[in-house]
C-alpha cells in the first residue's frame, strides 16, 4: 500500500461523512435549497483565491520541474476553469461580480485557508501537497460518485457542478496530484511523513466542516 492509500484509509470515516452530508446529497438529487448553494459558491470562491496562492507557493518551493508543472497546472485549472465556473453560477443566480468579490470568509473558510497557508509558508513541498490533496481528491471522489447516481432532474446548476468534478480532465488532475504526493513521500523521512499525515487529516476534517458550514450558512457569531 502506497503512502497516499494509507492516508486515504486512515481518513476513510471523515470522507464517508462528507459524502453522506445532506449538502452533498442535496446537490446529487437536486433538492438542495438554492440559498445554501449560493452561500457555498461565494465561500468556495473566497477559498479558491487562497488555494491558488498555496499552489503558487508550492510551485515556487519545488526542486524539480515535474512537481512545478503539476502545481502550475493545478493552479491554472483552479484560477481559470474552476473560478470561472463559480462566476458563471453567480451570474445565473443573480449574484453580481462585485458582490462575489466582496464576500468575506466565514469562520470555517478563514480557518481552513489559514491552515493551508501556514503549511505553505513553513512546510516542505510534500507537506503542502498533503494539505492540498483532500480538496483536490475529495472533490473528484464526490463528483464521480454523484455522477454514477445520475444527474439530478430539474437542477441544471447542480448537474453542471457534478459534471465539472466528474469530468475526465478533473479526474486526471486529481490522479496526477495523488501520484505526486506518493513520489514526494518516497523522498520524505519519518518526521516529515508524520507532518504530512497530520496535515492531510486536518484538511480532510476541514473539507467536511466546509459542507457543514454551507449547510448551516455559517456566520460569525459576533
Amino acid at each position: 500500500m502506497g503512502f497516499v492509500e494509507e492516508l486515504r484509509a486512515e481518513a476513510a470515516p471523515i470522507w464517508a461523512a462528507a459524502l453522506a452530508h445532506p449538502f452533498v446529497g442535496g446537490i446529487g438529487d437536486g433538492t438542495l435549497v438554492p440559498d445554501r448553494f449560493t452561500y457555498y459558491v461565494a465561500q468556495d470562491y473566497v477559498f479558491l483565491v487562497e488555494f491558488t496562492r498555496v499552489l503558487g507557493l508550492a510551485a515556487a518551493k519545488s526542486n524539480d520541474l515535474d512537481a512545478m508543472e503539476r502545481f502550475t497546472n493545478s493552479q491554472y485549472a483552479t484560477l481559470i476553469t474552476e473560478m470561472a465556473l463559480h462566476r458563471g453560477y453567480c451570474e445565473r443566480i443573480g449574484v453580481t461580480a462585485v458582490d462575489l468579490e466582496a464576500t468575506q470568509p466565514s469562520p470555517t473558510t478563514y480557518a481552513y485557508t489559514r491552515h493551508m497557508l501556514s503549511v505553505a509558508y513553513s512546510g516542505s513541498v510534500a507537506e503542502i501537497e498533503a494539505a492540498l490533496l483532500p480538496c483536490q481528491w475529495g472533490y473528484a471522489e464526490i463528483g464521480a460518485t454523484l455522477a454514477q447516481r445520475g444527474p439530478p432532474a430539474n437542477a441544471p446548476l447542480y448537474a453542471e457542478w457534478i459534471a465539472m468534478y466528474a469530468s475526465p480532465e478533473y479526474q486526471a488532475l486529481a490522479g496526477e496530484m495523488c501520484g505526486l504526493l506518493d513520489r514526494l513521500a518516497d523522498r520524505a523521512g519519518p518526521d516529515e511523513r508524520a507532518r504530512m499525515r497530520r496535515h492531510f487529516l486536518i484538511s480532510s476534517r476541514y473539507e467536511y466542516m466546509c459542507w457543514e458550514a454551507a449547510w448551516q450558512m455559517e456566520q460569525w457569531p459576533v
